[in-house]
Parts: structure tokens; C-alpha cells; sequence
């Protein structure tokens, strides 16, 4: 039965019923009444009293259950609709094979849900085209790739070469190498979209592999003259992946380096927040604009406009980082204020218990070594 259907029946149910207790009020007032007090020769009630009494006694507490009575009706046949509602709201990529539910009525309700229910299947399917499209196509690129880099570098080896062909092999080869980075994190996320990433679980010095990344950083910073201090760590393992917790402070650190200024500071924070383990990356510099803060998970999203060109990226890094944590159970978040700092800070699940709160560095966007100065 329909909506509108179901509706018009209790409506129309409701309204019988009140107009009946109406009328039987009426009919027991103005008739029933004055003919027992003729009978019993008694006075009769002025008329202006009784309509009162009817209007009183029957008519308001009529409209008022009609009212009533409608406001249940409504709110229980538009329920199956709030929660297709609910529902429909928490459609996520992770849970497209979920069916939406329906009522069983047969109405309009049940026939939209029937409809996003064949919409989310339609979805999961081409999401699924896509993932194995992009999973297949970063794979056969692969072979290719590695061999126009062999081969350029074969050219560049060439005793022969002038020195206008060995700038042009340089500059291929660097192209050809951020191709295979490209093609290898796209690799990377379409094994994770599709549930396909190996993920190892073994205990992981996580404090080692922290002052590798300070190192790393201080290497790479010298260009620019990078300062780069490592201002708290605390003997800290966790169960995870070694190769891919190396790639999450590989990536965050060249963003911190990349998206720095010249004589700007790097700072690195390790330690134990409520039984959780805390990492936090800042770095000076052009920080990210509060309208673009939300989107730099994106893929190939880059938070930085004014200087996407000059700087080398595909903007996978943060979206591969973030892909990293939560299959390690831990969550990642960054906060930044223009023209000061950008922080980075990742919580992950620890093996054992944790101590004392690090300094507020994602609330003030000051780092921990200013603020110990002040």
C-alpha cells in the first residue's frame, strides 16, 4: 500500500472518530438531555450553556486527539524514510555492499530503497573496475619504467656522450625515477583500496627508527640550511610493519622539508600519550590555508598552491601516510597556521602503557623547544 495511501485511510479513520464523538456529544446535549428534563419536568439549560458544555466537553478534546492522533501517524509512516535516512548517511566506500533497509510495505519507501540499493551496488562495482584497473596498470608500468631506466642510464654511461646528451639522459632519468614513484605508491594504494596490502606485524623500535628519520632529515636539510632538532623520544615499540612505518617518516619528513624555508626549523616529538604511542613532525614555513587544511589527504592534492610548481611531489605522500596508520590501528592529523608552523601528528596503539602528556604542540602550533624557552 502507498504512502499517501496509508495516510488518507488513518486520516481519514481519525476524523471519523472525532466527528462521531462530536456528534454523539452534541446529540446527548442538545437532545437526550432537554428531553429527560422534559420529561422529568425539570428547567431546561439555556442553549448558549450547553453548546459551551459540548464544545468544552467534546470538541476540543476531539481536535486535540485528532491532532494527536495525526502527528503518530505521520511520524510512523515517514519513519521507514528517517531511518533509509540514517542509513544512507553513513554510505561510506568500506561499506557500499551493505543493503539499505526497507519497511516491507511495498510503498514508495521500499522502492527508493530498492533504487540506492541498485545505485550502491552499481558504485561498488566501478569502484572495484577502478581499483583493479589502477592495481593492473601500475603493475604492467612497472617493467617498462625499469627499463627506460636502465637504459638512460646505460646512455648516460656512454664514454661517447657530449655534454649537452649526458643533461638531457640527467634530466630524463630523474623524470623516468619520479615516474617509478608515482606508479609505485598508485601500486601501493590500489593494494590498500582493495584490501590486497601486506601488512607485517612484528615488534618495531619505533624510537630507532625516529632518530634514522632525524638523521635523514638533517642530511637533507643542509641544502637549505635546515635546523633540525629532535626535542623529546622515549625507548618506545610497537607491533607494525618495519618497511612501511619507514615509508610513513620518509614521506613526512620530506614534506617537512620540501614545504620549509630557508633557514627554517624541523622538530620531532616521540612519546607516550594515555597508553597510545604520540609521534608529532613540525616545520617552519608557508603552512597550509585553512580552506585547503581539510583536502590534503586527498590524492594528488597539494596543500601548498603557491608553491605546487616549485616543488618536486605528486601529492600522494600524506594520502600514502595516512593509508600507513590507519591499517596500523592509529589515526593521523595535521594542523597549521600560514606563514608559522605546520605540525603533523600521528597516535598509534602501543604494547605497553603509557606516561606523561607531550606539549600541547597542535593546539598552540608552537613547538616544544619554544615553548620551553618561554
Amino acid at each position: 500500500m502507498r504512502i499517501r495511501t496509508r495516510i488518507t485511510l488513518w486520516y481519514g479513520v481519525l476524523l471519523l472518530a472525532s466527528l462521531l464523538v462530536m456528534g454523539g456529544g452534541m446529540y446527548f446535549e442538545l437532545i437526550v438531555e432537554r428531553r429527560a428534563a422534559k420529561a422529568q419536568g425539570l428547567p431546561k439549560e439555556r442553549m448558549e450553556d450547553e453548546v459551551v458544555e459540548v464544545v468544552l466537553v467534546y470538541c476540543i478534546p476531539s481536535i486535540l486527539i485528532t491532532i494527536l492522533g495525526g502527528w503518530w501517524v505521520m511520524r510512523r509512516s515517514l519513519a521507514p524514510l528517517d531511518a533509509l535516512t540514517q542509513r544512507a548517511e553513513r554510505i561510506q566506500l568500506n561499506n557500499l555492499r551493505e543493503p539499505l533497509p526497507d519497511s516491507g510495505n511495498g510503498d514508495e519507501i521500499d522502492r527508493l530503497a530498492a533504487v540506492l540499493n541498485g545505485m550502491t551496488q552499481r558504485l561498488d562495482k566501478s569502484f572495484l573496475q577502478m581499483h583493479e584497473f589502477a592495481l593492473h596498470a601500475s603493475h604492467e608500468m612497472k617493467t617498462p619504467l625499469a627499463i627506460l631506466h636502465g637504459e638512460v642510464e646505460l646512455c648516460l654511461q656512454d664514454p661517447a656522450a657530449t655534454r649537452s646528451q649526458r643533461e638531457t639522459y640527467s634530466s630524463l632519468l630523474d623524470e623516468i625515477q619520479r615516474l617509478i614513484k608515482i606508479v609505485s605508491a598508485l601500486a601501493f594504494l590500489a593494494k590498500a583500496d582493495a584490501g590486497q596490502a601486506v601488512i607485517q606485524r612484528e615488534s618495531v623500535d619505533l624510537e630507532e627508527m625516529v632518530r634514522d628519520a632525524v638523521a635523514d632529515a638533517e642530511m637533507l636539510g643542509r641544502a637549505t640550511h635546515l635546523r633540525v632538532v629532535l626535542t623529546h623520544s622515549e625507548p618506545i615499540s610497537i607491533l607494525g610493519d618495519r618497511h612501511r612505518l619507514r615509508q610513513l617518516l620518509l614521506n613526512l619528513t620530506e614534506n617537512a622539508i620540501k614545504y620549509n624555508q630557508t633557514h627554517g626549523s624541523m622538530e620531532f616529538w616521540l612519546g607516550n600519550v594515555g597508553g597510545r604511542v604520540e609521534l608529532t613532525v613540525s616545520n617552519t614555513g608557508p603552512g597550509i590555508p585553512p580552506d585547503r587544511l581539510l583536502r590534503v589527504f586527498e590524492r594528488f592534492f597539494r596543500g601548498d598552491p603557491a608553491h605546487s610548481e616549485e616543488v618536486d611531489g605528486c601529492g600522494l605522500g600524506l594520502t600514502i601516510a595516512r593509508s600507513i596508520v590507519e591499517s596500523h590501528g592509529g589515526t593521523i592529523t595535521i594542523a597549521s597556521a600560514p606563514e608559522s608552523l605546520t605540525v603533523v601528528t600521528v597516535r598509534l596503539p602501543h604494547l605497553a602503557p603509557g606516561a606523561a602528556r607531550p606539549p600541547a604542540l597542535c593546539a598552540s602550533l608552537t613547538p616544544p623547544s619554544e615553548a620551553r624557552r618561554r
